[in-house]
């Protein structure tokens, strides 16, 4: 009984120290832990090699299709109109010279003839006078003595007829002109906006009849910003009426279910800075927009459309994706040794697609485009070099700002 009992304490205590033991030896021959850094964790970026590129600058724009030449039809005659041109409805095309509004004449052909007749009368009295002169100044010579008077020579009498007769000819002279008004003929091969009379209908002098416009040049506002006309070629100090050729421009719209595109070139620029916006205008001229040239639609007048104008050359040009340039202007570079190096661009341009870069960057330079959310300078990275082509939109630039390595 009494072995039973000593058993019972010492059992219990011989399992704790077995229990140490077997812990201290564990603890004793454990393996060291290394410490490294898993591949994975070094990020992967996709990087661009750039090279200088000589580029043209071009600058883009848009404006609403104009005509060149746009005048109101109105009558300088009063009366009723008699006939209209068939092409005088809106849409219609016209020609130079052709007759598009006839006003009856009838009342201005009766002012000729009244002209006429005042002539006649007028020339009958001159001559009356003529010879009542003559006699008086013979008959002065026979009878009186001394110098004779004008008024005894009837010169005033003969210089009234004569100045009746010059005006007797400059009514008839308004009369002719005035009957020529009744047909008014297009000064330029047009088309018609739109019409506002009919066959029949009485016209007052001065009364908008329709609207016309020329089709051999049509027009575009170009706006843009006074920074950018020195990427054109284009003089903006240029005097005289010699016309100089201007920069080309390549105009687009989608019409008729496609994107169309006309060539034209910029004419001027217009003298004064707009006083809202501070932007000058340029004038792009696109001549014979009704010219066929295969399934080309003509370039109407009130199409909004998309322009790019040809610019001028700059050499040793760094081409980037939009959005690998932060708002501060800097950029992510991969050195030599793998390596991320944050560094400040001087930028020539910022375009919807692409970044300009005039300085901060040398040939061979490898420029991170997307794959790191949290640049660090100096942190290690595995750069995969694509073409700047297929370089992604979605860049360093879209994240947060790079931070300096403590």
């Amino acid at each position: 009984m009494k072995s039973k009992r000593t058993l019972k304490i010492i059992a219990p205590i011989v399992v704790v120290l077995a229990g140490i033991g077997i812990s201290w030896a564990i603890a004793v021959n454990r393996p060291p832990l290394k410490s490294q850094v898993p591949e994975s964790e070094v990020p992967l970026v996709q990087v661009v090699q750039v090279e200088p590129q000589t580029v043209k600058l071009n600058i883009r724009s848009q404006g609403v299709v104009v005509p060149r030449t746009e005048i109101d039809l109105v009558p300088e005659v009063a009366g009723q109109i008699i006939k209209l041109h068939p092409s005088l409805v809106a849409g219609g095309f016209f020609k130079a010279g052709d007759k598009l509004v006839i006003i009856d004449p009838r009342d201005y052909d009766y002012a000729i003839a009244e002209a006429s007749a005042r002539i006649a009368e007028a020339k009958r009295q001159v001559i009356m006078e003529e010879a009542q002169s003559e006699q008086a100044r013979n008959e002065w010579h026979s009878l009186g003595e001394g110098q004779p008077s004008p008024l005894t020579l009837r010169e005033p009498q003969l210089a009234e007829a004569r100045a009746k007769s010059k005006a007797a000819q400059a009514d008839l002279t308004k009369a002719r002109l005035q009957r020529s008004r009744c047909e008014w003929r297009a000064p330029f091969t047009g088309r018609v906006r739109d019409k506002h009379i009919g066959i029949g209908q009485y016209v007052q002098l001065g009364e908008k009849l329709a609207r016309l416009y020329a089709t051999d040049v049509v027009q575009v506002r170009l706006p843009l910003a006074p920074d950018q006309f020195a990427y054109l070629d284009l003089r903006l100090d240029r005097r005289g009426s010699k016309r100089e050729t201007g920069p080309k421009v390549m105009l687009s719209a989608e019409f008729s279910g496609a994107v169309r595109h006309w060539e034209g070139r910029i004419a001027h620029a217009e003298g004064a800075l707009d006083e809202e916006t501070g932007l000058l205008h340029a004038v792009a001229e696109v001549r014979d927009p009704y010219a066929v040239k295969g399934d080309q639609p003509p370039l109407l007048p009130g199409l909004f459309v998309q322009a790019e104008i040809e610019g001028l050359e700059q050499a040793d040009v760094f081409i980037l994706p939009a959005g690998s340039v932060n708002a501060s202007h800097e950029a992510l570079l991969v050195d030599a040794e793998d390596r991320l190096r944050i560094r400040r661009m001087q930028i020539l341009r910022d375009e919807p697609d692409r970044v300009l870069i005039k300085g901060g960057l040398d040939a061979g330079d490898r420029v991170v485009v997307s794959g790191i959310q949290i640049p660090i300078e100096g942190m290690k990275v595995r750069a995969e070099t694509v073409p700047i082509a297929q370089a992604s939109e979605k860049t360093v630039a879209d994240a947060a700002p790079p931070v300096e390595a403590p």
